[in-house]
């Protein structure tokens, strides 16, 4: 296989499971904003698909086999709730990207029963919005000294 082809897959394979992977390991990779876009936006939709058509099969396991007795009410629950309760499935999808993963925002989504093509929808305008401004703006978030220091 191509070193292209390896780098687009493992890109691809990370933005499946962290969005921001996308943008920045795109940008490292010296691909085009559209191309950046393209992978991050395939990796996260892939997630969306696979856990929205799975999603309460797998919750119904962690659930019976993974989770011990622990409150239902936590604070994160809480704050997921919240989100809801305010700004729907709009409010979950536009977050996803930012401090959920693709497959936490999907599995939230399909645990408050939310039509699928609903959760799609919003997943993918939401994934474009964010693509866009991460991939446009990731040069100049590396740039800030902080990460200069991590980058080294």
């Amino acid at each position: 296989m191509s070193e292209a082809l390896i780098t687009f897959f493992g890109i691809y394979v990370l933005s499946l499971f962290k969005f921001i992977s996308g943008p920045v390991l795109g940008y490292a990779a010296g691909y085009s904003f559209f191309e950046t876009v393209f992978v991050t936006i395939a990796g996260m939709m892939t997630s969306v698909f696979i856990f929205t058509f799975i999603g309460t099969e797998i919750k119904k396991l962690v659930e019976k086999h993974l989770i011990k007795k622990r409150p239902i009410f936590s604070k994160r629950s809480r704050r997921i709730v919240q989100v809801w309760q305010k700004s729907g499935i709009i409010g979950i999808a536009f977050l996803t990207p930012l401090l959920l993963t693709p497959i936490g925002g999907t599995l939230i989504l399909v645990s408050f029963g939310t039509q699928k093509r609903k959760i799609f929808l919003y997943m993918f305008i939401s994934g474009l919005f964010w693509a866009c401004f991460f991939s446009l703006t990731i040069e100049q978030i590396l740039s800030i000294p902080f990460f200069q220091n991590l980058i080294g």
